[in-house]
């Protein structure tokens, strides 16, 4: 799930993004499949998740919803930590793998961006590879949020104490009304987006300007 700022009748950004879109969600997922079956959860491998193929994780509501509102969803990659040898790392693990991948991402299209305008520059595939680096640190960030469905509940969930989780799980049927709520009142956007702004200024810094 994630959120970012789209307009509906900038057709030319709406071409340019749907690439970057699909490469998020897509390795997104899969971080999350393929990391839960190095730690012995089959569940995704059986249902045909562990694949790089964007459909296998659309959700075709969520997909038309993110073009039209800026908001949408993917399939969530079933999981089954009692596959887990040790439970919480496992959780741990597979929760953080999709924020990881994208923070990845993110570094290695700013490596791409510096490359391709300095040996052959298109201002097309410039604003391709750029949406892509904001797409992937707007999904990395806004998942490390500690709201269920989120991955960052899962991952706060991984450390916390028993008795603290109890308490953890019992407003997780609360979840998307709190989520929705939060985002449609701007309390999340005060957050997610001055955070993603402070790393692409890292990537641009550390990364980009040095190829200029």
């Amino acid at each position: 799930m994630f959120p970012f700022n789209i307009n509906l009748f900038d057709l030319e950004r709406i071409i340019l993004t749907v690439p970057a879109v699909l490469m998020a969600i897509t390795l997104h997922e899969f971080a999350h499949g393929y990391s839960a079956y190095l730690m012995g959860d089959p569940t995704a491998k059986e249902r045909g998740r562990l694949s790089l193929n964007p459909l296998a994780h659309l959700d075709p509501f969520g997909f038309i919803l993110l073009l039209v509102a800026g908001f949408g969803w993917a399939k969530p990659v079933p999981i089954n930590a009692y596959y887990f040898k040790k439970r919480r790392l496992g959780i741990f693990i597979v929760s953080i793998a999709g924020v990881v991948t994208n923070f990845i991402l993110a570094t290695l299209l700013t490596i791409a961006l510096g490359l391709q305008a300095t040996y052959y520059p298109n201002g097309m595939i410039s604003d391709m590879i750029t949406y892509g680096i904001w797409i992937n640190l707007v999904l990395g960030v806004f998942n490390l949020f500690p709201i269920p469905p989120l991955d960052g509940s899962k991952i706060i969930l991984s450390i916390l104490p028993n008795n603290l989780a109890y308490y953890f799980h019992k407003i997780e049927k609360y979840s998307y009304v709190i989520l929705i709520a939060l985002i449609f009142f701007g309390a999340i956007n005060k957050v997610l987006f001055p955070v993603t702004q402070f790393l692409l200024s890292l990537l641009v810094r550390f990364i980009l300007v040095p190829f200029f």
